[in-house]
């Protein structure tokens, strides 16, 4: 029986500072066909050479035009026929938010959602954030009809459900828990795309992200806001999903799924 596709997304909250905590030697070890990663935060000659090409993977880098700043990377162990960094409005495309990559019948779709708090704290970007999320859709739906195999995956930075979170009546009025982030990814379940590792864990207690202060990963304490949602045709091919809380590197873990490999075809 041929190994599964193993696809991961990980916030890695700052590439090259997670590389100096072993980001190499984890990705090695991953067995992981395709990374994808978020708030890279660095242009890719500003990374280590053994992260901006490592053995046994091809990469592709879309970086924010603002330094230091969000952006998104791809590892994958086979070239991808096509990768698009572009939504079609200037205000997303800069901020180096999204790939969209081809790999036969299989669409990977490596997001960095928006955080909706904005500088003050007063949920200013809310709007932007559901401005994305609204444009995203649209595109992997159209993706979606033409008969491509369809994951989005990434740090969506919304909780979805109660569940989903530690404290959800402490947080109905921050952003990444507010109704209005919540009833876009009701939006995206009732569309039909499937939270994978929800699918088949329907407990609580797993969460992808903690605060860094306070000994909140440590208590669990935290959010789960990093997800592969897949479409129909994609979910058919899932075998596992799965959250890995101990992998240390960000304030973020990897999240990911094994795929029967005939999904390519």
């Amino acid at each position: 029986m041929p190994a599964p596709l193993r696809i991961v997304s990980w916030n890695v909250n700052g590439l090259r500072a997670c590389a100096k905590k072993g980001f190499g030697a984890w990705l090695a070890g991953s067995k992981a066909h395709i990374v994808g990663v978020q708030e890279v935060r660095a242009l890719p000659h500003e990374l280590p050479e053994e992260i901006q090409q490592p053995r046994g993977y091809h990469t592709h880098f879309a970086p924010a035009e603002r330094r230091g700043y969000s952006g998104v990377g791809l590892f994958s162990k086979r070239a991808p026929g096509k990768v698009e960094t572009s939504l079609g409005e200037e205000r997303f495309d800069v901020e180096g938010r999204i790939q969209i990559a081809r790999f036969g019948r299989l669409v990977v779709a490596n997001g960095y959602f928006p955080k909706g708090s904005g500088k003050e704290r007063d949920n200013s970007r809310v709007p932007y954030k559901l401005d994305f999320y609204r444009a995203l859709f649209e595109r992997v739906e159209r993706l979606r009809r033409s008969g491509a195999r369809v994951l989005v995956m990434g740090d969506f930075n919304t909780a979805h459900q109660e569940i989903d979170l530690a404290r959800p009546k402490d947080n109905r009025k921050n952003s990444g828990f507010l109704p209005e982030e919540c009833a876009e990814l009701d939006r995206w379940v009732d569309a039909g795309w499937v939270d994978s590792f929800r699918a088949s864990h329907p407990e609580g207690g797993h969460y992808t992200w903690w605060r860094q202060w306070g000994g909140a990963r440590e208590k669990n304490v935290g959010w789960r806001i990093d997800y592969v949602f897949a479409s129909p045709a994609a979910m058919k091919y899932v075998k596992k999903a799965f959250i890995w809380p101990d992998a240390k590197g960000s304030d973020h873990c990897p999240v990911g799924v094994d795929l029967d490999a005939s999904v390519l075809g």
